[in-house]
């Protein structure tokens, strides 16, 4: 379709960039619109090569030639905007160059994600965007085959988790549970122990557990905060505790899930 200059935010043919910082507009607006936005040309190249469609492009008139590298041939809009007209329609000062809309991808079955698994991360309820993004990151760089992502967890195709995950979000297989009594079930039949990372007196060392690591596991974190809830606790096989000192006694959810990760790595 070729590039085509807008000067009006107003303008319909840029909807889905628009109040791109409203979290709470946008959680709702995107899933049920079909799209996720991607920002950044290595954001938007990974999901590329992941096999997503884009729907249209979103790019200052000073990187329109990069625009055009990244859709090739594809007939996809390339809308051309001003710096001043990108701000006003997202929200803030776009410095990354290219937004993309993108086709949302439908989420595939538990069963299908967890085949031939040995690690999996299953996120209870964690709603910021970074963390997500951040363990993401982690579960691509350390060896977790997929992620599964509680009903109420933040959206790991927002804007911001994308991004913080460096477009890993297109790498690693995920999908949504379904709540804790069908999704425990789920895990079991499939071979997965539940190990919940989570505080307890009666809590495993993550060395101790990673020495017995049964075949397949299902590292199982929690919320800042209010870490994993009681139900999740109780469908948990173990719970597993990270040793800490100098009077800490927890590390953030997105550098507990590297730890754990890198304990439990496949040898």
């Amino acid at each position: 379709m070729g590039a085509t200059w807008i000067s009006d935010a107003a303008d319909e043919r840029l909807a889905d960039y628009r109040d791109l910082t409203d979290v709470a507009l946008r959680r709702v607006i995107e899933p049920e619109g079909g799209l996720y936005i991607a920002e950044s040309a290595k954001v938007i190249s990974r999901a590329l090569a992941a096999g997503h469609r884009p729907r249209s492009v979103l790019v200052q008139d000073k990187w329109l030639s990069d625009a055009e590298a990244l859709v090739g041939d594809a007939d996809v809009p390339i809308h051309v905007v001003t710096a001043e007209v990108a701000q006003s329609l997202t929200g803030y000062a776009v410095h990354r160059g290219v937004l993309a809309s993108m086709h949302r991808p439908a989420l595939p079955p538990v069963a299908d994600v967890i085949s031939g698994a040995r690690l999996v991360v299953v996120l209870e309820d964690i709603v910021d965007h970074t963390n997500v993004g951040a363990i993401f990151r982690a579960a691509a760089g350390l060896g977790a085959d997929a992620v599964l992502i509680s009903p109420r967890c933040a959206d790991p195709l927002y804007r911001r988790s994308v991004r913080v995950s460096m477009g890993t979000v297109f790498q690693v297989p995920w999908t949504r549970l379904p709540e804790w009594s069908e999704a425990r079930a789920a895990l079991h039949d499939a071979g997965f122990e539940l190990a919940a990372l989570a505080l307890a007196d009666d809590a495993v060392s993550l060395d101790a557990y990673s020495a017995r690591r049964p075949e397949r596991v299902a590292l199982m974190l929690g919320a800042e905060g209010d870490g994993l809830s009681r139900a999740a606790l109780q469908v948990a096989d173990t719970v597993v505790t990270i040793p800490m000192a100098g009077g800490v006694d927890s590390l953030n959810v997105a550098a507990a899930s590297a730890v754990a990760l890198w304990e439990l790595r496949r040898r």
